[in-house]
Parts: C-alpha cells; structure tokens; sequence
C-alpha cells in the first residue's frame, strides 16, 4: 500500500531515529530524575524495576527497530553486511529484552510482589518469545547453514511479515506497561495531572508514534530500486 501511494522508505526512516532519541531520553528522564536511578542491586528495590523500562524501549524496542529498518535506512549498503547487521541489532535486542524481564522478576521476588499476573507480563513473555524464535528461524534459514535459494525467496515474506507482527505485538506490549506502571503509581498518590504522569503518557505515545513511522518503513520501498539476489519488497494485497 505504502508503495502504491508513491511512499518511499527514507523519510520514515528519518522520521523514526528522531522519536526514537526523542523516547530513548524521555525514559531516561522518567527512570532518573522522577523514578530515582537505575540499579541491579539496590535497597531500594524500584531502582531495580527501573532498569526495565528503560532497556526494553531503548535496548528491545529502539534496536530492534533499528534492525527491521537497516535495509531501507542504508539502501546501498552491501546485502550481506546488512543481512549481518540485522542479525547482530536483533539478537542484542532480545539480549537485552530478556535482561529488563530478569528486572522485572528481581524487582518482584525481591519486593514480595507476585509475577505474571498481568496482561502486560502475559503479552511480554509470549512477545520476545517469538521474537527468539523469529531470530532462530531467521539464522538458520538466511544465514546459516543457509537454506536454498528457491527456499529464502519463499520465506522472505513470511519472515518479514511475522517479524512485523512481532513488532507490533512488542508496541502494544509496552503501552499496556507504561498504564500499567502509571496506574500502580496513581494508585499511591501520583498527581493525575502532574509532570511525571504527563511525562509517561507522553512517552506511550512517542513510542506508537515511533512504531509507526518503523512500520511504514519496513513495508514501502526502498530509494534504490534493484533488489540484491533476487529478493523483492514485502507483497502487499489489495
């Protein structure tokens, strides 16, 4: 669709690094000057929890969009370098993902605070678990050992298709952690109307903004019109 209204790829692109700086200090600032810091080990233990919102947007989300937009952010780059940095942008990205979840985990065992009996935890562990399994499939398949030519073109598809579900799923995921988290802190008395409240509404949506613009990206065409080794733009119905 986005090709066929004459969308290209680039300006998406430009658009998605400046909300992406603009969401990755945002949280920092919501993490560190409201919420207190950041630490793995602290008596106070929501300096623990904090180090979870801010590596899953910054390290999760922000480098996982990252590698989605590669191939359209540096349409000339060489296929293979790109295929290696997509690679490489993923698997730390899920690194890190499964970090801020330890976190989380700490945060709670520690706190006496039950786990996974949120939506938003449910949504989180199912999310980078297909993420995993996305990277698994995408390994083996595209870089090594490397299934046939006939097999990767068929694939393609699917895979950058089930990538952007995984994508989106991850969005969804952490606008039902910042209600969460807001709610928790409403809750014990945060102002409704004050400005760390409106900080992290702010945030939430910079973040859909943001996954938007990645979004759109992903599916129009890049600026540079021949595609290497036979593979084609994602297909778009209708």
């Amino acid at each position: 669709m986005a090709g066929a209204l004459g969308v290209k790829a680039t300006p998406f692109t430009y658009a998605a690094h400046v909300l992406a700086a603009a969401a990755a200090v945002m949280v920092l600032v919501w993490a560190i000057h409201f919420r207190g810091g950041l630490a793995f080990e602290a008596e106070n233990k929501n300096l623990i929890f904090n180090v979870h919102p801010v590596l899953m947007l910054i390290g999760y989300i922000i480098l996982g969009s990252e590698a989605i937009m590669i191939y359209k952010s540096f349409p000339g780059l060489n296929h293979d370098t790109a295929k290696l940095i997509h690679l490489i942008l993923h698997a730390v990205a899920i690194v890190l993902g499964a970090v801020g979840i330890y976190c989380a985990f700490k945060n709670h065992n520690e706190s006496g605070i039950a786990n996974l009996y949120s939506l938003h935890s449910w949504l989180g562990l199912g999310a980078i678990s297909l993420y995993g399994i996305q990277w698994i499939f995408g390994f083996v398949t595209f870089f090594f050992p490397g299934a046939a030519p006939d097999v990767r073109r068929g694939a393609l598809p699917w895979h950058a298709l089930f990538g952007l579900f995984v994508y989106i799923l991850t969005l969804a995921t952490s606008q039902l952690g910042f209600l969460e988290k807001l709610t928790f802190l409403e809750s014990g008395g945060l102002d409704k109307y004050g400005t760390e409240a409106i900080l992290v509404n702010c945030t939430a949506l910079i973040v859909v903004l943001f996954g938007a613009a990645v979004v759109v990206a992903a599916i129009a065409p890049a600026d540079k019109v021949d595609e290497p080794e036979g593979y084609a733009p994602i297909p778009v119905i209708g």
